[in-house]
């Protein structure tokens, strides 16, 4: 028989609960406090659903009546400098915080709602009603609560989205020598998304001062806890991770601000994550005024037995048994956080003429339709000052160097002159320099703070470094170990990172460089190798370049590490190994966006290509005796293209070719093509062609690879119809 030792975390896992004993210690003033914050964001959500359903809410109002014990009780004792983000269902959180922010930490429950207190219930409001004077300019609404002054960085509809950003925030703080902490607050529903998962091994693996707080409303809209997991205490994941977890009543505010304060002195004295599961009830359905008994998931009596233990009412019961504040005094809270949401209310609405007996929203708040694309990214305005140094008018001496030396070459410069500059992902502090030697000598020049190497969770990382990004004490720049990886962090890629600063009203920047390889051509399959160009152009908010020769990717850098934007840098394993050359100097010049080069004038076609495809263009040319001009494009996103140098060639050559390496199906070239049709069409004599490879991604076979993707050949066939095209017109 096999010999067997029952095993055992050893990692605390509690359930608090409070006593008698632990109201009479309470701070008075503490639990005056939480009434206080309880009234104004219970009143705040009654206002949201009446105006909800009187149709005035244009989305979801997701409101938190049932759930604002949790909010408060973990963070009224905060500082502004402390962070949380949380989840669509957030107003309680955003407000706790911006409240406690506010009011310094302490509401008098005579005099609650001062002229600053009415300015924030009055702009949240218009936030959720997508009005102009809201925090973002109504463009976040009800789901993207941000104040990032109260230390709120936002709530987030994604589920579990905001558990990598909160974990990079708390990176930040720990790497910029504070004792502040960052919350992230999510659901049971969330308690099984793989980027809470892939955060909470990162935070227990830095040790990281992040708090992972799971509302256990026991219902992902309908479907049941119970449902969804083999054991519903969220909490027990903790036991996974190695991080100490505390389950709580969320109805008992002061018993979520207990198991708080012990999780807080943890993570402020440098021990790393903690997690608190507070069990809590939503009174209302997923969304809108209604209960969800109404839709048949939930009886009755199961919401009037959670009603009995209303947050509110367990705290005005105690604080009218230790005669801190008596029934009447209690009312009189409820009666002003209800007179200051009127207040709010009335500013903001008015009768409808149209529609006797009805509201509106008063006509002159809404953001201006001009606004609408304004704040997806900055104007570069940042490059100002800085060298700027084209190698194609480099009239100096050169240095030969190898195309992978100068990206290493590049970073380091770099991060000697931006200490905020950090390097993270896979295996890029071993091998001698990641597993292409892009980041070599970085790890002994700066150290394990700076050049990271990450697990394999590239969801997790990404979006840690987008939180850092977010808090602005530090540049990330992230290595994906191939492009395809970027669909295992999607969400944090595009829906997080990539949309942050016009879904936020542009109160952010986003300074972050994501680099990663085109690997075509050496055997690494369909999941390893495809060119990412065509995705990112489609998602507003990135900037993305791609380097033909290593002058170039030194400028291209400089200038994205400048930037307050995400930017794509794309490589090409074909040029890693190439002999090339740089500039002699201290390599400090940038290539600005709107920057095209001209590597070839003609007069037959343009042709519009980047990275490897460059060179296949020029040996093609030589090949046909075509009389092209080729542009290196250099910048290949909607607002960093070059259209001057395009548009004055098109309108010389009358013909475009497009040449680009990878599948039609994620080409870059569709969606350049489409542009090229609205701004050039009047100067073309014949349909733009294209170069790609076909419609697979390249598989591992030698053959077949070759067979699915674009080079000189290629290229050559591509010169040809246009030539042939031209002599038929």
């Amino acid at each position: 028989m096999p010999r067997r030792r029952k095993l055992s975390t050893d990692v605390p896992w509690i359930e608090l609960s409070t006593t008698s004993a632990d109201w009479k210690a309470a701070d008075p003033a503490l639990l005056t406090t939480m009434l206080g914050q309880l009234h104004l964001i219970r009143a705040f959500e009654e206002s949201v659903l009446d105006l909800a359903g009187a149709g005035l809410v244009h989305g979801p109002a997701h409101s938190s009546i049932g759930q604002e014990g949790g909010a408060v009780g973990s963070i009224v004792t905060l500082r502004s400098t402390d962070a949380v983000n949380g989840s669509h269902r957030g107003h309680h959180q955003f407000l706790a915080k911006a409240i406690g922010h506010v009011s310094g930490g302490v509401l008098d429950p005579a005099a609650l709602v001062d002229a600053e207190m009415q300015a924030l219930l009055q702009r949240t409001l218009a936030e959720i009603l997508g009005l102009a004077q809201g925090f973002s300019g109504g463009r976040g609404g009800s789901m993207h609560l941000q104040w990032l002054e109260a230390g709120a960085l936002g709530t987030n509809a994604i589920v579990g989205g905001g558990a990598p950003i909160a974990t990079g925030t708390a990176w930040a703080q720990k790497h910029s020598g504070t004792t502040d902490v960052s919350i992230n607050y999510f659901g049971d529903g969330s308690s099984q998304i793989g980027s809470v998962l892939e955060s909470m091994n990162l935070a227990a693996a830095w040790q990281l001062p992040v708090m992972y707080f799971i509302e256990n409303n026991l219902y992902a809209v309908s479907t049941h806890a119970d449902e969804v997991t083999a054991d519903p205490r969220f909490s027990v994941r903790g036991q996974g991770f190695g991080i100490p977890s505390w389950r709580v009543d969320g109805m008992d505010p002061l018993a979520v601000h207990l198991a708080t304060q012990e999780a807080l002195e943890r993570m402020r004295g440098g021990a790393g994550p903690a997690i608190i599961e507070a069990e809590v009830y939503r009174f209302f359905h997923q969304n809108g005024p209604y209960p969800g008994s109404a839709f048949g998931y939930r009886t009755k009596d199961e919401e009037k037995s959670w009603k009995s233990r209303d947050p509110i009412a367990r705290v005005e019961r105690e604080l009218a048994s230790l005669s801190v504040l008596s029934p009447d005094e209690a009312a009189a809270v409820r009666t002003q956080a209800r007179e200051a949401m009127a207040d709010a209310v009335a500013k903001l609405t008015g009768d409808d003429p149209d529609n006797a007996g009805r509201r509106r929203i008063v006509p002159a708040l809404w953001p201006d339709p001009a606004v609408v694309d304004t704040g997806i990214r900055g104007d570069a305005s940042e490059l100002a000052g800085l060298p700027d140094g084209d190698p194609t008018a480099h009239e100096g001496g050169w240095t030969e160097v190898k195309f992978v030396d100068a990206i290493a070459a590049a970073m380091e410069r770099r991060m000697a002159a931006d200490p905020r500059i950090v390097v993270l992902g896979e295996d890029v502090h071993r091998l001698a320099g990641g597993t292409n030697g892009a980041t070599k000598g970085l790890r002994a020049a700066f150290g394990e703070d700076r050049v990271i190497g990450t697990p394999i969770s590239e969801n997790a990382f990404f979006g840690l470094a987008g939180g850092m990004a977010l808090d602005g004490r530090f540049r990330p720049i992230v290595e994906f170990m191939y492009p395809d990886f970027m669909w295992v962090a999607a969400d944090q890629v595009f829906n997080q990172v990539g949309k942050a600063r016009h879904m936020f009203g542009d109160n952010n920047t986003v300074p972050l460089v994501l680099r990663t390889k085109v690997a075509m051509g050496s055997g690494y399959g369909s999941q390893h190798l495809m060119d990412p160009a065509g995705i990112f152009a489609t998602a507003a908010g990135w900037r993305i370049v791609a380097p033909s020769s290593a002058a170039d990717y030194v400028g291209l850098l400089n200038a994205a590490l400048a930037l307050e934007d995400p930017v794509l840098v794309i490589e090409h394993v074909d040029l890693y190994g190439t002999a090339d050359r740089v500039p002699d100097g201290d390599l400090d010049y940038v290539i600005p966006p709107g920057r095209a080069a001209v590597r070839r004038e003609g007069s037959e076609v343009t042709v519009l290509t980047y990275l490897s495809m460059v060179g296949h263009t020029l040996e093609a040319v030589e090949q046909t005796g075509v009389d092209a001009e080729v542009v290196d494009l250099r910048w290949l996103d909607r607002a960093s293209l070059d259209w001057e140098t395009i548009e004055t060639s098109v309108r010389k050559t009358g013909a475009v070719l497009i040449v680009e390496q990878g599948a039609r199906g994620t080409s870059y070239g569709a969606w350049l093509a489409d542009e090229l049709q609205r701004r050039v069409f009047d100067w073309l004599d014949q349909p733009i062609e294209r170069v790609t490879g076909g419609e697979a991604s390249p598989s591992i076979s030698k053959v077949l690879e070759r067979a699915a993707i674009a080079r000189t050949e290629e290229v050559v066939a591509g010169l040809e119809r246009v030539r042939t095209n031209s002599g038929v017109r």
